[in-house]
């Protein structure tokens, strides 16, 4: 075996010493991709990437408009709050299933197959949840559509880390941006639909038009996958620093999600009124997308994900501070806008680095982060609404600081986790 090794550069904070792998066509005997991988230290924007970036925001933009549609649902059936809440549950059920099923789903279908198929199983879990009256029937497209939209959203990130490698950073953040845009934009259009006579249904039919436009667009492309398996890998499991990006990701989620649940119901306590601090949710969803474009061109410079991963969990607190323990309704609105900004790219980011800490690893690690997701974003409302109800909201909403803290915690513990864990590798391969 040869002991030249590949240069070390700087991506997403720090120096990466993985040797460069070959990509290959998932099929060797068809024509030569339509997409082109950027070669090392460029950002192409290509076919592939485009197509990525347009899929992440009809997912998303199904994923924000159920939330409200749940609530719209509730009124029409008439059923309880409990039931309610038992459709979050469903979903992410659905979204846990999809991250233990990946890797084996990405081992038998080729990245293209896996992609339509997986945006056809949202499309129909979109479709029994809309078209369909009952609980039963409802909850069913609940689990389908958390299922499949959640293995399209881990398909796609697999599909931006064989594309752009060590700038996945930048290609995840930038993907983002249109997540943060249908937080913004699906529950207006929701709303304005549901006064019409097409109903706030009609909503859910906006992806699948621009799904199909995509497959007659893009149906031809050959992705490209980098090698699942390192030479000199001796294990599959994963490194400890994947797991702990793994779980920072999940707090990240757990974060927002309590701020998205239970937001509003801190915004009551300053004096206002149910209709107003609902719509004032819509602060938080805007400086998700402010702070995401933000981060697009920050991560544009090599060497920002650990920075800015730092700052945005600074932010994150320093506002939630201000939403907590303020009495004025406009200064909660300030703080929850803010909160929103710090927030904004602490999952695409720390994905970024749960990918690059297990390199040969990639598709194993995508399918347990979203995994670790799924369970911690389930339970985390549930959490905090026990809490509330046994010491009252204020106290519970403790719980914001503890998760952030956490995240510093897990994010400097992982960077020296995958410190030693690189310099085994390069010890490994100079003793080869």
């Amino acid at each position: 075996m040869s002991g030249a090794r590949g240069r070390g550069r700087t991506y997403c904070g720090c120096v990466s010493t993985h040797r460069s792998e070959s990509m290959k066509p998932e099929h060797p005997s068809a024509p030569p991709a339509t997409s082109s991988v950027a070669p090392p230290g460029a950002f192409v924007r290509d076919g592939t990437t485009i197509l990525s970036y347009a899929a992440l925001g009809c997912y998303t933009f199904w994923l924000y408009a159920f939330g409200p549609a749940v609530t719209l649902l509730r009124e029409e059936l008439g059923f309880s709050y409990t039931l309610l809440g038992l459709y979050s549950v469903f979903w992410s059920l659905g979204a846990a299933l999809a991250g233990a099923t990946f890797t084996w789903a990405a081992r038998l279908l080729t990245r293209g197959a896996l992609l339509w198929t997986s945006a056809a199983g949202a499309t129909l879990g979109a479709a029994i949840f809309t078209l369909t009256r009952g609980v039963p029937a409802t909850l069913v497209g609940t689990v389908l559509f958390g299922l499949a939209g959640t293995m399209l959203l881990a398909v796609i990130q697999a599909v931006l880390s064989d594309q752009h490698g060590p700038r996945r950073d930048q290609a995840l953040t930038e993907a983002n941006i249109g997540a943060g845009a249908s937080a913004v934009f699906a529950p207006l259009v929701l709303g304005a639909l549901a006064i019409t006579a097409l109903g706030w249904r009609a909503t859910f039919a906006f992806p699948v038009l621009v799904l199909a436009l995509l497959f007659l667009r893009y149906r031809k492309l050959n992705y490209r996958r980098r090698p699942q398996r390192m030479p000199g890998t001796r294990s599959r499991r994963l490194p400890a620093a994947c797991w702990m990006f793994a779980v920072l990701m999940a707090f990240s989620s757990a974060i927002e999600f309590c701020l998205v649940y239970f937001g509003p119901q801190v915004l009551m306590a300053t004096g206002m009124s149910a209709a107003a601090a609902s719509a004032a949710l819509g602060a938080n969803f805007l400086g998700i997308l402010i702070g995401r474009m933000a981060g697009a061109v920050m991560t544009r410079r090599v060497g920002n994900t650990v920075p800015l991963l730092y700052g945005s969990l600074l932010v994150t607190a320093a506002s939630f501070v201000l939403f907590w323990m303020t009495d004025e309704p406009l200064v909660a609105i300030v703080g929850l806008f803010v909160c929103g900004i710090g927030v904004a790219n602490l999952y695409p980011l720390a994905l970024a680095l749960a990918l690059d800490a297990a390199p040969g690893q990639e598709d194993q690690a995508n399918a347990r982060s979203q995994l670790v997701v799924g369970l911690v974003a389930a339970a985390s409302p549930f959490v905090l609404g026990g809490l509330a109800d046994q010491f009252g909201l204020f106290v519970a909403f403790a719980i914001e600081p503890v998760l952030i803290v956490a995240g510093v915690l897990l994010l400097w513990g992982g960077l020296r986790a995958r410190r030693r864990e690189a310099q085994a590798r390069e010890e490994q391969s100079g003793v080869a």
